[in-house]
């Protein structure tokens, strides 16, 4: 389950595009910051056309990219791990704003308490209007 503001998360808030998220391992309280996308854009063949259509992800049963921490889920059971959304987000920029910023502010690379091992990021000025 995720959580957002103290409560399960279970429906896709409208307008929402993605998320930026902490995990903890609550066995030894390493964290991992990650975004995820609510979407996925697809395309599909209707009448002949390539139309694109939009699609829900997987958001409810994601785990990070991280190989890291899908081990030590698999390992140590789902239980032991709490999923908290920091950032509800309306556009893929400002989910990677977001994350880099908490990335940069929490120093995930300099510390061995975050599962963190790279940080990526390509954020334009027009993407983060909201944010600023």
């Amino acid at each position: 389950m995720w959580i957002y503001k103290n409560t399960e998360l279970k429906t896709i808030p409208s307008e929402a595009y993605g998320y930026v998220y902490l995990i903890t391992n609550n066995i030894t309280d390493k964290k991992y910051i990650g975004k995820k996308l609510f979407w996925f854009i697809r395309q599909k063949t209707i009448k002949g056309k390539r139309k694109r259509i939009k699609v829900e992800s997987d958001w409810r049963e994601y785990w990070s990219s991280s190989e890291d921490v899908k081990k030590d889920v698999k390992e140590l059971g789902e239980n032991n791990f709490t999923r908290e959304i920091l950032y509800i987000c309306n556009n893929k920029g400002t989910c990677n704003y977001l994350e880099a910023k908490e990335q940069m502010l929490r120093e995930v690379l300099e510390s061995d308490k975050y599962y963190n091992n790279q940080i990526q990021c390509r954020v334009s000025r027009s993407h983060i209007k909201s944010v600023i």
